[in-house]
């Protein structure tokens, strides 16, 4: 699948409430999403013919749209039946789920305060974010260049597309050096989140991972603390400087696309693929596996 462009796959997109042909699935190049990133998204999982957290998901994306001054035409519910049945005429059980809502080409410039709301999702697979076999090993990432803006600069609570330039720059810095992604400090100097993920620490048994207060608090992340404090393992949320990284022993990242993810390598840090990275990750590919599929 990985060398058929995107624009070329087959089946279907849902597009203001249509079904429509993958390849029919288009916006005019004056599209204000596209000019003045106007848009939000999320990135969703289904396993075993299930979204998970579907809702949490959806009722982010409204989130996001009201953070960004425009309301999408479609209510949770909607949204949320939409996703099921292109899931279902997708023909797929494990794939990625990708909606999005963006402000379309009816005027330009700056204001487009009249322009239409459009929406879309699209499902397709997409196994792993990172290669299966460095994931089991550690990642290795780098430390970015660019750093997450002070939330006073930007709308960090919103999923909004503008937000992720820096971090497509920072990947690719990262990718043309042989890391795999690359770890982003905030305005303050503090370490943030990976470019698409949310990071975890852990010493001495007790796990680690910055306050989310200049960037997204995932999905995935909240879920993830969850069956830490179900195993019994402490978790703390607070201000990690990158000098403390020498002193951690373990190192994840959490995602829904890149789900519970060891890394081995943070520039000059490393890190071991311990047993809590290792017990997370299984707890999370269980917790995700719907329990009709589980008990097959």
């Amino acid at each position: 699948m990985a060398s058929v462009p995107f624009d070329q796959l087959e089946g279907y997109i849902w597009m203001n409430g249509e079904f429509v042909r993958w390849t029919d699935a288009k916006v005019h190049v004056l599209t204000h999403g596209l000019h003045y990133a106007s848009s939000v998204f999320e990135g969703e999982r289904a396993y075993g013919g299930e979204i998970f957290k579907l809702n949490e998901h959806t009722e982010r994306l409204h989130e996001s749209a009201r953070i960004l001054g425009f309301t999408i035409p479609y209510s949770v519910d909607e949204l949320n039946d939409a996703c099921r049945k292109l899931l279902a005429k997708q023909g797929f059980q494990d794939a990625y789920v990708r909606p999005i809502a963006w402000r379309g080409s009816e005027s330009m410039g700056v204001s487009a305060q009249a322009n239409k709301i459009n929406v879309a999702i699209a499902i397709w697979q997409w196994p792993s974010y990172f290669d299966p076999a460095q994931k089991l090993k550690g990642i290795r990432l780098d430390m970015a260049e660019y750093r997450r803006p002070d939330p006073k600069t930007a709308p960090s609570k919103s999923k909004a597309a503008g937000l992720y330039m820096i971090c497509t720059i920072s990947k690719h810095a990262a990718e043309a050096k042989g890391y795999a992604d690359a770890l982003m400090l905030d305005w303050r100097g503090q370490v943030a989140e990976a470019t698409g993920a949310n990071v975890f620490f852990v010493k001495n048994g007790v796990i680690h991972t910055p306050k989310p207060d200049c960037f997204l608090d995932g999905i995935t992340r909240r879920t993830v603390i969850d069956l830490a404090k179900r195993r019994g393992y402490e978790v703390i949320e607070r201000v990690i400087m990158p000098e403390e990284m020498a002193d951690f022993e373990q190192c994840f990242l959490t995602g829904t696309a890149a789900e519970v993810t060891p890394v081995s390598e943070i520039g000059s840090y490393k890190f071991t693929v311990g047993e809590i990275a290792i017990n997370l990750m299984n707890d999370y590919a269980a917790e995700v596996t719907p329990k009709k599929v589980a008990a097959e």
